[in-house]
C-alpha cells in the first residue's frame, strides 16, 4: 500500500506531503489543477516513462519521495533480494531529477539504477487508464491474466516443456558428437591401433630412460674396468708378486729370518690381490652390454616418446589417453542404436508436452468463455450493454507457457469489427472497458495500488454510480486511488484530497488539501453544480455522501 507522497519542486508543485490511507482514496479539482502532476510524480519515482522536464522552474532540482507498506510475502522482496537490498516493513522510494536532467534513484537509501524502481513498481503500483500501457491493454500479458482468472496451475506444461526441451537438447549433441566423430573415423581407428601395439605403461618412459643411461654408461666405463683387470691379473701385478715371493723364498735360508715377515705380509697381499681380481672381474661381466638389447630398448623409448607428441600429451598419459579413444570410437559404433534411444525419448517428451498444452488450452478456452461472460455481466450496468468483449485465442509458438496466444478483444457495437482495447474504445469506453476487466480480475494482484485516471471519463448519473460503486469494491481487497470528476465517484471515497491551482504573485502552484466531511459537502457541491454552490447542490452532495 501507498503510504506517503512527497514531492519537492517539480513542475508547479514546490511543497506537497500526501498522506494514503487503505481503501477508496479520490482526488478531485478543477481541469488544470495538477492532478495529472501527481501521477507524472509518482510514475516518475516508480521509474515509469513519462516528461522529460520535472524540475520547478527556478529550482537546483525537482525530488520525489513515495513510502509503501511492504508486507514480508509482497513480490518487491524478491527485486529487492536480487539488488541486495535488505527487505523491511517499509519501501522508501527516493528519486531527484537536476535541472540539467541528470536522475538518481534510491531505495531505501541505497543507490539504485531506474530498472531497479521499474521492477519494483510492477509489484507496487498498477496505472489504468487511456495511456495504459504497463497493464490490461498491453496484450503480451492478456495470457497471464486469463490463467489467473481461471486459476490454472501451469507446473505441468512448464515441467514437460523443460523435459521436451531437454531431450531436444541430448539428441542434438549426440547427433553432433555422432557427425563429429565419423569424420575422425579413419584418424580414431589407426590411433587406437597404434597405441594398442605399441601399449605404454604409465611410469615405462622413467624406467627405459634410466635403463638406457646406464647402459650408456657401462659402455663408456668398460674399457678402464677390463685394463685394470689386466694389470691386476695374472699377467699383471699378480705374477710380478709371485715372482717375488719365490725369489725371495730361494734367498730366505740364508737371510737368517730376515726375510719371513716380508713373505707374510706377501702372503696376505696375495690373498686380498685374488679378492680385488674376483670383484672387479664380477663388475666387468655386469658391464657387459648387449647392442641389440640397447637398440631394442631406445627403439621403443623413442616410439613412446614420439606417439606422446603426436597426441599432444605426456609419455604417462597414453594409457588414458587410449582410453578415451577407444570410448569415442564405441560411441561412433555404437552412435545410432545410441541416436535411436534419444530420438525415441524426444517423441515421448514431446508427446506429454502437447497434451499438458492440449489440457492447458481447452481450460484456457472454458476461462475465456467465463471470462467473457462476467464481463457482459459488469458492461450492462456501466451502460455499455451493446458493446461485445471477446478473449480470443490464438495459435502461438510453443513455449513454457503453452501453445497458445491471448488477447482481449471489444466490438463496441453489433456488427462492428473486433479489435484490440485501446484501438476500438473511446477514451470513456476505454476507462469502463477496464474498470470491468479489472472487477473480473479481482484478486489477480495482491498487495497492488490501484490506480484509476479519470476512469468515469463521459458519463454520469447512474453509470457515474455504478463506476464508483465498482471502484469501491475493488478497494475492500486493495488500496485504489483514483482522478475523477464525478460526484457520484467522488462521495463513495473513504479518503478525499481537493487539488488547486494558486497564483501567489508571479508563480503558479498545484496544493493538495485533505478534505473535512464539511468540505467534502462544499466539494462534492461544486462538482454538482459547478461555480455557483447553493443548498441545492450541498442537499444532493449530502445525499450522496450518505450514500
Amino acid at each position: 500500500m501507498l503510504r506517503s507522497l512527497d514531492i519537492r519542486d517539480v513542475l508547479i508543485i514546490d511543497r506537497l506531503s500526501l498522506e494514503l490511507g487503505p481503501g477508496l482514496n479520490v482526488l478531485t479539482g478543477e481541469t488544470g489543477a495538477g492532478k495529472s502532476i501527481l501521477l507524472d510524480a509518482l510514475g516518475f519515482v516508480l521509474g515509469w516513462r513519462g516528461r522529460a522536464e520535472l524540475v520547478r522552474q527556478g529550482a537546483a532540482q525537482g525530488e520525489v519521495t513515495a513510502v509503501f507498506d511492504l508486507p514480508p510475502a509482497h513480490p518487491a522482496v524478491v527485486v529487492l533480494q536480487e539488488a541486495g537490498i535488505e527487505a523491511e516493513g517499509e519501501l522508501i522510494l527516493r528519486r531527484v531529477n537536476t535541472a540539467d536532467g541528470r536522475k538518481t534513484a534510491f531505495v531505501n537509501d541505497r543507490r539504485v539504477s531506474g530498472e531497479v524502481l521499474r521492477a519494483l513498481s510492477d509489484g507496487l503500483v498498477e496505472l489504468h487508464g487511456q495511456h495504459d500501457d504497463r497493464g490490461l491493454l498491453n496484450p503480451r500479458g492478456h495470457r497471464a491474466l486469463l490463467d489467473t482468472f481461471a486459476g490454472l496451475d501451469l507446473s505441468g506444461v512448464r515441467s514437460a516443456w523443460a523435459a521436451a526441451r531437454q531431450a531436444r537438447t541430448a539428441l542434438s549433441e549426440a547427433e553432433a558428437a555422432l557427425q563429429a566423430a565419423r569424420a575422425e573415423e579413419d584418424f580414431l581407428r589407426h590411433a587406437v591401433a597404434e597405441l594398442d601395439k605399441l601399449n605404454p605403461e604409465a611410469g615405462e618412459e622413467a624406467t627405459l630412460d634410466a635403463r638406457r643411461r646406464a647402459m650408456q654408461g657401462a659402455e663408456r666405463i668398460r674399457a678402464d674396468v677390463a685394463r685394470a683387470l689386466q694389470m691386476i691379473g695374472e699377467d699383471g701385478a699378480e705374477a710380478a708378486l709371485r715372482d717375488a715371493m719365490r725369489w725371495l723364498e730361494g734367498a730366505a735360508d740364508r737371510a737368517e729370518g730376515a726375510l719371513e715377515a716380508p713373505l707374510a705380509a706377501m702372503s696376505r697381499a696375495l690373498i686380498e690381490l685374488s679378492e680385488a681380481q674376483a670383484g672387479v672381474e664380477t663388475c666387468l661381466n655386469g658391464l657387459d652390454v648387449n647392442p641389440g638389447e640397447l637398440e631394442a630398448l631406445e627403439e621403443r623409448l623413442f616410439a613412446i616418446r614420439a606417439l606422446a607428441r603426436k597426441h599432444g600429451v605426456l609419455p604417462d598419459d597414453l594409457g588414458p589417453h587410449a582410453d578415451a579413444l577407444r570410448g569415442r570410437l564405441a560411441a561412433l559404433d555404437m552412435g545410432e542404436a545410441g541416436i535411436g534411444r534419444l530420438r525415441k525419448a524426444v517423441a515421448e517428451a514431446e508427446a506429454r508436452y502437447q497434451a499438458e498444452a492440449e489440457a492447458l488450452s481447452t481450460a484456457r478456452r472454458a476461462a475465456a468463455g467465463r471470462l467473457d461472460a462476467a464481463m457482459a455481466a459488469e458492461l450492462a450496468p456501466l451502460k455499455m450493454e451493446r458493446a461485445v468483449f471477446v478473449t480470443e485465442l490464438s495459435p502461438a509458438e510453443p513455449g513454457p507457457e503453452g501453445v497458445d496466444g491471448v488477447t482481449f478483444t471489444v466490438a463496441t457495437n453489433p456488427g462492428a469489427p473486433a479489435g484490440a482495447l485501446n484501438r476500438i474504445a473511446s477514451g470513456g469506453e476505454l476507462s469502463r472497458f477496464l474498470l470491468a476487466l479489472k472487477v473480473c480480475l479481482m484478486g489477480d494482484s495482491p498487495g497492488v495500488t490501484m490506480i484509476f485516471d479519470e476512469i468515469d471519463r463521459g458519463v454520469g448519473g447512474a453509470t457515474a454510480d455504478a463506476v464508483g460503486r465498482r471502484l469501491k469494491a475493488l478497494a475492500g481487497q486493495a488500496q485504489v486511488l483514483v482522478v475523477t470528476h464525478s460526484p457520484q465517484v467522488a462521495a463513495l471515497g473513504a479518503h478525499h484530497w481537493r487539488v488547486e491551482k494558486r497564483v501567489t504573485g508571479e508563480q503558479t502552484l498545484s496544493t493538495v488539501t485533505v478534505l473535512s466531511p464539511d468540505e467534502r459537502v462544499e466539494e462534492i457541491a461544486r462538482m454538482i453544480s459547478g461555480d455557483r454552490i447553493n443548498d441545492a447542490a450541498r442537499a444532493a452532495a449530502r445525499e450522496l455522501l450518505n450514500g
